[in-house]
């Protein structure tokens, strides 16, 4: 296959992708001038989108693409959070690039080297190895080495210099413990994530119970089932779950147990992730305020692109007890 039929296959990708015309697009990879900024801008991304190397002339610019690094999928808060985020980077220019990491698949590190190949102009990180103090943190080091602009999603490990958007772990304990007791609970239980979790950590803390009615487990539905069939067994009446897939499997073990929720031991969840209010019973939960954090992350990585002086602070927001059906009074 010739050269110039490469050329020309791609000058037409690039053109339909964008919706301009190859001659446009040619003058875009050839450095000519007039041009504006935002047909340059809109040819380069596409570029990017479409898996071609920028000419060597261009490469200097970064790429309108930004990285979206999630641990999961199978939790509907973090697809929740891509839409959102999504959304707001697109008003502004910008294309995500998911990055998820699995068992056995690309790591986070891995994916960092992929982005930085790819020249993106900043990473966010939603619920990664940040938030876990045992875990290696090197390849968040080399970000802030490059000074790439990145935004990190809820609590994180206290030495990276990254601007955070948190939701109040310690007010969301408070909520949950305050709603219980107010119903009669006095033998409450906590499913949280591993020990070195940071969120888990600060509503640890800040609930203040005994070791024997604390469980640390995976974020999964089994994890929330076996932890909470633990507690069960010691006795609680209330179960407070650091995440909503956490309680339905907390649920899950009540019923297995041959208990009715909420009618002898009342569970909530954390999140408010989509059909919470459709489950069996309706999920009495904490609401992470996902729209305004997604777009305070967006307003801190576009300053940082914009090169603004972002300090590298915590902006926590308040979340909000949604109260459904998962939770009643305590059984006398």
């Amino acid at each position: 296959m010739s050269y110039g039929f490469v050329m020309t296959r791609r000058l037409a990708e690039v053109a339909k992708k964008v919706g301009m015309s190859e001659a446009t697009v040619s003058r875009v990879l050839n450095g000519k001038p007039g041009v504006s900024e935002a047909t340059r801008e809109a040819v380069l991304t596409a570029l990017d989108v479409l898996g071609y190397e920028r000419p060597t002339q261009l490469r200097g610019d970064r790429a309108r693409l930004v990285g979206l690094v999630l641990p999961e999928l199978q939790n509907p808060i973090f697809p929740a959070f891509a839409e959102v985020v999504g959304g707001a980077l697109a008003q502004q220019g910008f294309t995500s690039v998911l990055c998820t990491r699995t068992l056995g698949g690309v790591s986070e590190a891995e994916y960092v080297d992929l982005l930085l190949q790819q020249q993106v102009s900043g990473v966010v990180f939603a619920g990664g190895l940040f938030a876990q103090a045992d875990a290696s943190h090197s390849h968040y080091e080399l970000l802030l080495e490059r000074r790439l602009p990145t935004v990190l999603v809820n609590a994180a490990v206290e030495h990276l210099a990254f601007p955070q958007v948190s939701c109040d772990d310690v007010v969301a304990a408070e909520m949950a413990l305050g709603h219980l007791r107010s119903l009669g609970h006095e033998r409450i239980g906590m499913v949280l994530g591993p020990p070195d979790h940071v969120p888990s950590r600060r509503k640890l803390q800040a609930a203040g119970l005994a070791p024997e009615f604390v469980e640390h487990t995976m974020f999964s539905l089994e994890g929330g089932h076996a932890a909470a069939t633990r507690l069960i067994r010691r006795g609680v009446t209330g179960v407070i779950c650091a995440s909503d897939v956490m309680a339905l499997g907390a649920i899950r073990a009540a019923r297995r147990a041959g208990l009715s929720v909420p009618d002898d031991i009342s569970v909530i969840g954390y999140d408010d992730s989509a059909l919470m209010n459709c489950t069996d019973p309706p999920l009495t939960t904490l609401r992470q305020p996902i729209d305004a954090m997604g777009r305070a992350v967006v307003d801190l990585l576009a300053a940082q692109i914009d090169k603004a002086l972002v300090p590298a602070d915590e902006l926590l927001f308040e979340p909000e007890l949604v109260v459904r059906a998962s939770t009643g009074p305590v059984k006398r």
